[in-house]
């Protein structure tokens, strides 16, 4: 659990006792690669810490296409925040890509930490803050960067994955057919 501590401390400072009080209300589990974690159509109902493995979130269009959202890998969160914080159904799925072992605070043990250690309220609302920035720069990026820039901001946010993760996904995450992404890969190589 030093990761995830690592993590929070990067923001917020907690106590041992506050500390021993948020890992109390943690769960923490093993899965296979493939495994979901949530199904479009759920209410998710956790955030998802990672100490290990990848995760990803994506979605399936009415063309039975997949658009990938994001990768979590080691000490990242992932949520489908849309639907965490409305508790309604959502539209994302979140799989297990590579054997992963996962933390899981549910919506119910955040909002009562929120009133137990109220600095994990700043902590979450930094790390919801600095999503949507990001979020915010991929949406400019996706409609003014050419695929190659798109491709080499990805490979600066996301080094370690790019040999571990199929390139269809890389290619559904910066927006491109994987057909064109190969060509692209290509040509790159060739420079």
């Amino acid at each position: 659990m030093a990761l995830i501590l690592e993590n929070i401390a990067k923001h917020v400072s907690l106590t041992l006792e506050e500390q021993a009080l948020f890992l109390s209300k943690l769960e923490t589990n093993t899965y296979k690669a493939k495994t979901l974690l949530l199904n479009a159509g759920e209410v998710c109902k956790h955030s998802y810490f990672v100490n290990s493995g990848i995760l990803r979130s994506f979605n399936i269009n009415d063309n039975i296409v997949e658009h990938v959202l994001s990768f979590a890998c080691e000490g990242w969160w992932m949520s489908d925040m849309y639907s965490f914080f409305s508790q309604k159904p959502g539209q994302l799925f979140i799989e297990v890509l590579e054997e992963a072992e996962v933390v899981s605070l549910s919506k119910e043990n955040q909002e009562q930490l929120y009133l137990e250690i109220p600095k994990l309220e700043r902590f979450f609302r930094i790390l919801i803050e600095n999503s949507l920035v990001a979020n915010q720069q991929r949406l400019m990026d996706n409609l003014s960067l050419p695929a190659e820039e798109r491709f080499e901001k990805f490979t600066k946010k996301y080094g370690t994955l790019v040999h571990k993760i199929p390139q269809k996904q890389i290619a559904s995450f910066i927006g491109v057919t994987p057909e064109f992404f190969s060509k692209m890969k290509a040509r790159l190589l060739k420079k």
